[in-house]
C-alpha cells in the first residue's frame, strides 16, 4: 500500500511539474474560486463568508483569463502571470479588506490587537486579564472570555496604535491595514532579493499572498501574515549570507508571535558567512536583543499575566477554552482524556528530538532548503499534537515547504559541498 501511495505521489508531482505556468495558474485560481464560494455558503463567521462571496468572482475571472492566455500558446508568459497575480491581489485582498475594514467586520484577533494598541498608547498593562489557579482574573466586560487574553508578544500591539491614536476603529485605522502593508512590503522585498527562478517566485507569491492561503487571512484577521513575510525576508537574507539582516527580520517576527521562534532557532543551524563559516552568533545577538528590549518591560511588569497570555492560553492550559480548537488529533485526544494535553507535547518533543539528532548527524551541515523542509514537518507535527490549534496554521508548513523548494537552486559553496559529500 505504501508503494502504491509513493507511486501515485510521484506521478502526481510529475504531472504537476509538467504543467505550463498559465495552465497551473488557471487550475489554482479555479480551485480558489470553488473554495471561496464554498466558504461563503457554509461559514458562520461574518468576516469569512463575506470574503468568500467577494473573492469568488475575481478568482473565477483570473482562472478563465489564465486558461485563455494558455490556449494562445505564448512563449513568454511571466509578465502575464504577474499581471494576473496583481489582479487577483486586487480582487481577493485589497477590495475585500477595504470593505470589511469599512464595515468593521473581522475575526476576534483584530479586536484583541486593537485593544492592545489602545493599552500601549495609554501606557497600560498589555496583559490585564490572566488565568490564575483555574480562574480568569480581570476579564474584559462585554466580550467572550477568550478575547480578554492577548496571546502575542508586545510588538504585535503596534498594529493597533493607528486606531488608538485616532479613536477610530474602521477604515485605514483598522489593524489589518497596517499588518497587510507590512506583509506586502516585506514580501515584495524578499521576493525581489530571493535567488531563484521567476517561476518559483510567482508560485511563492501566489501561496503567500494571493490564494486563499494568504488572501483569506489578510482580509479577515491577518496576525500570522506579517510573521510569515518577515520570516521569508529572513530566509532571503540567510540565502544571501546577510546575517545581520536575517537576525533583524527574524528578531522582529519573534518579538511579535511565538510561531516565529522555530524559524529563528532553525536559522542558527544554517547561518553562514561569506567564507562558509558558521555565523549563528550574529543571529542570536539580533534576535535576543530585539526580543529582550521589546518584551522585558512587559514581562517584568506582570510576569504571571504575561506567561498566562503568551504561553498558557495558546497551549490550551487555562480554564478558558481557546477558539483555536480545530478537530485535529491533539485536540480530539485531549477532549477524550484531559491529561493528554500535558503529555502529548513533551513526548513529541523527546521523540522528535531523537530523530532530529540522528538526521542532523547524517546530513550535517544542513542547507537552507533542508532546514525549511524540516521546519515544515515540525510545524505540521505541532499542529497535530497541540490541544488548542486551528487548521489555518497549515499556512506555516505549506509556506515552509514552498520556500524549501524555491531555495533548492541555491549554489552550495565548494567547501561546504566537499564537507557534506565526505560525511556520506
Amino acid at each position: 500500500m505504501l508503494t502504491r501511495f509513493s507511486f501515485a505521489r510521484t506521478r502526481l508531482l510529475t504531472w504537476w511539474g509538467a504543467l505550463p505556468g498559465l495552465s497551473s495558474d488557471a487550475l489554482l485560481y479555479g480551485l480558489s474560486a470553488v473554495f471561496a464560494l464554498g466558504l461563503g455558503v457554509t461559514s458562520h463567521q461574518g468576516a469569512q463568508w463575506q470574503w468568500g462571496y467577494l473573492a469568488t468572482a475575481p478568482y473565477a475571472l483570473c482562472a478563465m483569463l489564465a486558461y485563455g492566455f494558455h490556449r494562445l500558446k505564448l512563449r513568454r508568459t511571466s509578465m502575464i502571470r504577474i499581471a494576473l497575480l496583481t489582479l487577483v491581489l486586487l480582487g481577493s485582498v485589497a477590495i475585500p479588506l477595504g470593505l470589511e475594514a469599512r464595515w468593521r467586520v473581522a475575526q476576534p484577533e483584530v479586536g484583541v490587537i486593537q485593544r492592545a494598541g489602545n493599552n500601549l498608547s495609554k501606557d497600560r498593562n498589555l496583559y490585564p486579564s490572566y488565568d490564575k489557579h483555574g480562574k480568569l482574573i480581570n476579564p474584559i466586560v462585554g466580550i467572550p472570555a477568550y478575547e480578554s487574553f492577548f496571546p502575542y508578544f508586545p510588538l504585535m500591539g503596534v498594529f493597533g496604535l493607528p486606531s488608538a491614536e485616532t479613536h477610530k476603529s474602521k477604515g485605514l485605522t483598522d489593524p489589518r491595514i497596517a499588518m497587510s502593508l507590512l506583509t506586502l512590503l516585506a514580501s515584495a522585498l524578499a521576493l525581489g532579493l530571493l535567488r531563484t527562478s521567476t517561476k518559483k517566485k510567482i508560485r511563492v507569491a501566489q501561496f503567500l499572498l494571493a490564494l486563499p492561503t494568504g488572501a483569506l487571512f489578510l482580509s479577515t484577521g491577518g496576525d500570522d501574515m506579517p510573521i510569515l513575510a518577515l520570516m521569508l525576508l529572513g530566509v532571503t537574507a540567510l540565502q544571501r549570507r546577510q546575517n545581520n539582516f536575517a537576525g533583524i527580520s527574524l528578531g522582529l517576527a519573534a518579538a511579535m508571535k511565538l510561531t516565529a521562534w522555530p524559524m529563528a532557532f532553525g536559522a542558527l543551524l544554517v547561518a553562514r558567512d561569506s567564507k562558509s563559516r558558521s555565523d549563528w552568533k550574529r543571529i542570536v545577538l539580533w534576535v535576543v536583543a530585539i526580543v529582550v528590549v521589546t518584551v522585558a518591560p512587559f514581562a517584568f511588569r506582570a510576569p504571571w499575566a504575561f506567561m498566562s497570555n503568551v504561553f498558557t492560553f495558546p497551549l490550551g492550559l487555562t480554564s478558558v477554552a481557546s477558539p483555536a480548537a480545530s478537530a485535529l488529533p491533539g485536540h480530539i485526544l485531549t477532549t477524550l482524556w484531559a491529561p493528554a494535553g500535558h503529555i502529548l507535547a513533551p513526548v513529541t518533543f523527546l521523540v522528535g528530538g531523537y530523530f532530529m539528532a540522528k538526521y542532523l548527524r547524517r546530513h550535517w551541515p544542513l542547507t537552507l532548503s533542508q532546514i525549511l523542509a524540516i521546519l515544515s514537518l515540525v510545524f505540521l507535527t505541532m499542529m497535530c499534537v497541540s490541544s488548542a490549534t486551528r487548521i489555518g496554521y497549515v499556512i506555516y508548513p505549506l509556506n515552509f515547504a514552498l520556500w524549501s523548494w524555491a531555495c533548492t537552486e541555491t549554489v552550495v559553496p565548494e567547501k561546504v559541498l566537499v564537507q557534506t559529500v565526505s560525511e556520506f
